[in-house]
């Protein structure tokens, strides 16, 4: 039998002692780590709590020098292209952003899923477009930029750099180029309020304000998009209606916007958004989201009554995000451009931009045909959905959670379960899935993606793995939305199953609970009152009484089995098809046996961690974890997808005391995905730190044409509750740059104690190295996580070095 083992990254071991130690004060920020929101043991009783991505924009200083200018030129019109062109100069001749990423323009890795020319067919059946062009450039089109600048613009200054963008653009006289602005408690461009939403129409490159005064209106609310939407199309009437949300995304269960100045309002789900387009009574040639994470295939389902092509993003929009002046001034220069092409344009130009100015992060952007994909999809996703839901009652569950494993996920540290629906479909592999397959591709009109990301080819879609907790909202989506309940059906039933799994193992109160109980053995076992989820001492069977009251308990809030689970999000478990009886027979036929992962002695200095095949075939994922003793509690290095296997296939541990550093520095590191198809894999963590003071995110990236890594970028890290979606804020490092590396502390008896600062700061001065590197003289306690087709964690005991 072939030996199948987790993919390990490959350790890069550099000479020098690293020296840990905690540096300073306590921050008193929560943990930053394995029990922070970012990992899989996240506290999601404050689910809004996220991390993500957004543009770079114009730097400080080039927003400073651009209102240095203003003020010298007058208080007129805001003419944003000159300023910021003068602005943007400067900065160009005093910063030197580094390229961290060793990539070029075009250096494939793996199979490329752009598609290289677009596709201007429509399936028969598929409803006429309601968008009439016209032709021979005769065409008039408005174009509604509704713009939530949120921290995006007060920290950045992202929508001030994308406003210079349009205002350079060549508008001609038959484009209409309107943009409303609010949500943002500081814009950069002086005449923006910053109390109040105002709408503005650029011509000839200024900003001209033609509504002064629009109230403090949330910009979350469906009312205020479809007041906008009804004001434009009444003001500035066309044959050609383009509309594009700027801010953050959440994709299928979140929808669009975070309004920093209206917190209370929280996002704009599809259902609002549905509600606001449903109310403008507007009707749209393409429907764009310069936002992560919205090329979803609930999205383009929801907006078919509304327009004709939804242009979108799978994955989180890195860096610079749209870059604007060439596809308008391509549009004003031919208003009867398919919109194929503009869509084509926008996409090309996204990519292209994105690796010139932040190479190595992951850019997706599609076009999607939403009358051919309303007319073709529907009856073959709800055909897959019922086959998936016959696989999972007919005792094949794990054929679905491996597909599910494997399938190629978006914004993996955020836990919101997206992943591309095509290569979900491809891992399924059964009839259903590849008529499925194919009628999406189809729909999707093209396609382009960065040369660092495979298996994404357009659509994602909703599929709940790491946080089931989210499977009641997205159900409640679906049915305010009008999509086919099979899906929801579908998707129930897998949640149920795998939520069976875990509790069938004992749930999970406390991760760091589980993993100080392996550290520190039965004492911390009885003082944490009992043995928890992830521990080894779960029974040996179960049967269909047991499940029962275990699933009723959740179902009735009376215990916290699972983690961020209550009876306020477990409806989906009332639903299930399975009996308890056949649940617990299958999860008795398929359990990982948690008993087994004791080391045992094979020689004088070796010790191994020995499964059958079988019970290798039900792991997902094995991390190691270090936490090393400075002599009054340990300090929490993080979670590092590092191991080797002997002859046998036995896991040897990791002993040489060396773990993760940048330049020389050891790092809390935290592994958060691998992708991996065989043949070509990307493996992705991230590293704690407060980058310039404001905490942070380092993101790191190994792969086949680069094993040793590289800093793929940084974000930041929202740790208030600010926002339920995911923001477009990935920069790249640059000189100058200081950043101070962040860890987690606990006390010796297991109690999480505070965060502080790890090492020395470290003062970029060029691209930045990774290598393992020996931590130094204090003792360590290493320990191995398992994770299971359930998505439940199991712990080694610890081994002392």
């Amino acid at each position: 039998m072939e030996k199948k083992r987790p993919r390990s990254r490959e350790k890069n071991v550099t000479q020098g002692k690293g020296d840990v130690h905690k540096r300073g004060e306590g921050l008193g920020i929560g943990p930053v780590g394995y029990d922070g929101k970012n990992n899989s043991s996240s506290n999601e009783s404050n689910e809004s709590k996220r991390n993500g991505t957004r543009k770079a924009g114009l730097s400080i200083p080039v927003i400073v020098i651009a209102l240095v200018l203003y003020f010298l030129f007058g208080k007129g019109k805001i003419d944003i292209a000159s300023l910021i062109s003068m602005a943007t100069q400067f900065s160009d001749e005093t910063q030197t952003t580094l390229s961290q990423s060793p990539y070029n323009s075009h250096s494939a890795n793996g199979v490329q899923t752009s598609y290289n020319s677009i596709n201007e067919t429509v399936a028969d059946g598929s409803r006429s477009k309601r968008t009439k062009i016209i032709g021979n450039g005769k065409d008039k089109a408005t174009i509604m930029v509704y713009m939530c600048g949120t921290d995006l613009e007060s920290r950045s200054g992202m929508a001030s750099s994308d406003l210079s963008e349009m205002a350079a653009a060549n508008l001609g006289n038959n484009v209409n180029l309107l943009v409303y602005t609010g949500g943002c408690k500081q814009w950069k461009i002086n005449g923006i309020s910053n109390n109040v939403n105002q709408i503005y129409q650029i011509i000839d490159g200024k900003l001209n304000r033609i509504v002064e005064d629009d109230g403090d209106k949330s910009m979350t609310d469906p009312k205020t998009l479809s007041s906008f939407i009804k004001w434009c199309a009444k003001k500035y009437k066309a044959n050609r209606y383009e509309l594009i949300l700027w801010d953050h995304g959440g994709g299928s269960v979140s929808g669009y916007g975070y309004d920093e100045k209206n917190t209370s309002s929280s996002s704009m789900t599809l259902a609002k958004i549905n509600k606001a387009l449903s109310d403008s009574k507007v009707k749209f040639d393409f429907i764009g989201f310069d936002a992560c994470l919205m090329a979803t295939a609930e999205t383009a389902l929801m907006l078919d009554k509304y327009a004709d092509y939804l242009i979108a993003s799978e994955e989180t929009e890195p860096g610079i995000g749209w870059y604007y002046t060439d596809w308008i001034s391509d549009f004003a220069a031919d208003t009867s451009m398919s919109t194929v092409k503009i869509g084509k344009r926008i996409a090309d130009d996204f990519v292209a931009k994105c690796n010139e100015k932040c190479p190595g992060q992951k850019t997706t952007l599609s076009v999607i045909d939403l009358a051919e994909f309303s007319n073709t999809v529907p009856s073959s996703l709800s055909s897959f959905a019922k086959s998936l839901s016959s696989l999972i009652q007919n005792q094949e569950y794990k054929t679905i959670s491996d597909a599910r494993y494997k399938t190629r996920e978006f914004a993996s540290s955020s836990k919101i379960d997206q992943i591309d629906l095509i290569d979900l479909c491809v891992n399924v592999n059964n009839s259903e899935s590849k008529i499925l397959s194919s009628k999406i591709k189809n729909a999707v009109k093209y396609n382009k993606t960065s040369s660092n990301i495979t298996d994404a080819y357009g659509v994602s879609i909703y599929f709940p793995y790491k946080r089931t907790s989210y499977v009641d909202k997205a159900c409640d989506t679906y049915k305010q939305i009008g999509m086919d309940d099979s899906y929801s059906k579908c998707i129930k039933e897998f949640a149920s199953l795998e939520v069976s799994g875990q509790v069938a193992a004992g749930g999970s109160p406390s991760s760091m609970g589980s993993l100080f109980e392996s550290i520190l053995g039965s004492a911390f076992s009885s003082s944490m009152g009992g043995a928890t989820s992830s521990t080894n001492s779960s029974p040996s069977s179960i049967n269909g009484q047991i499940i029962g009251q275990l699933l009723s308990s959740l179902l009735n809030g009376n215990g916290k089995l699972i983690h961020g689970l209550t009876n306020t999000n477990t409806n989906f478990l009332s639903s299930r098809k399975m009996s308890n009886e056949a649940t617990a027979s299958y999860i008795n036929a398929n359990r990982f046996e948690p008993q087994n992962l004791v080391w045992k002695n094979i020689s004088s200095d070796k010790v191994v961690i020995s499964l059958s095949e079988k019970q290798w075939s039900l792991v997902h994922s094995l991390d190691l974890n270090m936490f090393y003793d400075d002599g009054f509690g340990y300090i929490d290095l993080g979670l590092d997808n590092i191991y080797d296997f002997d002859e046998n296939g036995n896991l040897v541990p990791e002993t040489d005391r060396t773990w993760l550093a940048i330049n020389g520095q050891p790092v809390a590191y935290y592994h958060l995905d691998t992708q991996d198809d065989g043949k070509n894999y990307v493996i992705t963590g991230r590293v704690p730190a407060l980058l310039n003071g404001k905490r942070t995110n380092i993101y790191l990236t190994f792969d086949n044409d680069h094993p040793k890594g590289f800093v793929s970028g940084a974000q930041n890290d929202y740790i208030d509750g600010e926002t339920d979606t995911v923001a477009k804020n990935i920069v790249s490092l640059k000189k100058g740059d200081k950043i101070d590396f962040l860890c987690d502390y606990y006390t010796y008896d297991g109690k999480y104690n505070d965060s502080y600062m790890l090492g020395e700061q470290l003062i970029v001065k060029g691209p930045l190295t990774i290598s393992n590197v020996n931590v130094g003289n204090g003792k360590v306690k290493l320990s191995y996580r398992f994770t299971d087709i359930y998505n439940q964690e199991y712990w080694t005991s610890s081994l002392d070095r």
